[in-house]
């Protein structure tokens, strides 16, 4: 089957993806002391963070493939599926966008949280994000239980909240030693659903048919 340029784009979706794991993973390596056990991925990028360089070139393909995927996700998603389902993908559309301006604008002043004007703008945008991310998965879990063709979306959404309440809930109770762990369930949630709907597109047999059909009726 022939994919539209637009669904060979969600693709960069799964880019997005191992820009982002390969920073969390290789980062440390610059940041003599840091314990990923105990210390949140955030710590990595601070702006006085060691591995502030190293970060920022693993991860240079993050931020700009994951707003790229789930725009064109928006995109290809319009017209073709329910009503809720588009409803919560564009909520995570926009959360996207407000993770990847947000944090650039106001990454941590110094690993840990010094309560500067920056560090609390960086939570606030937080609190946002977590936010949208839980309303707009929500959406779609809940387009996936009425709709047959939104099934695979709802799943993939219900994984990923999935991780996000684990990672939640773990760093409220496990030990401040393993904090790191737990945090790193909820930070790969939104860029692995991401990932997701890209595959989702780039595998959408409905929306190559109904992107041709389109085609031969502006033909006639």
């Amino acid at each position: 089957m022939k994919r539209t340029l637009l669904q060979k784009l969600g693709l960069v979706g799964v880019l997005s993806f191992v820009s982002y794991a390969a920073a969390v993973i290789f980062a440390p390596l610059a940041y003599p002391g840091y314990d990923w056990l105990s210390q949140a991925v955030s710590d990595l990028s601070a702006a006085n963070a060691p591995s502030l360089g190293l970060w920022n070139q693993l991860s240079a393909f993050y931020n700009v493939c994951e707003v790229v995927c789930v725009t064109v996700v928006c995109v290809g998603i319009g017209g073709q599926k329910s009503r809720l389902l588009r409803a919560g993908v564009y909520s995570f559309a926009v959360m996207e966008w407000l993770s990847a301006v947000g944090y650039r604008a106001f990454p941590l002043s110094n690993s840990g949280y010094d309560a500067t004007f920056q560090d609390v703008m960086h939570m606030i945008i937080t609190a946002f994000v977590v936010f949208l991310s839980i309303v707009s998965l929500v959406l779609i879990i809940i387009a996936g239980v009425k709709s047959k063709s939104c099934r695979s979306y709802g799943i993939c959404a219900a994984v990923a909240l999935g991780m996000m309440l684990i990672g939640a809930l773990g760093t409220a109770v496990v030990p401040k030693a393993y904090f790191g762990v737990a945090e790193r369930f909820s930070v790969f949630a939104a860029t692995g659903f991401n990932a997701a709907l890209g595959l989702h597109l780039f595998f959408n047999a409905d929306f190559n048919s109904n992107s041709n059909a389109g085609k031969r009726r502006n033909m006639r």
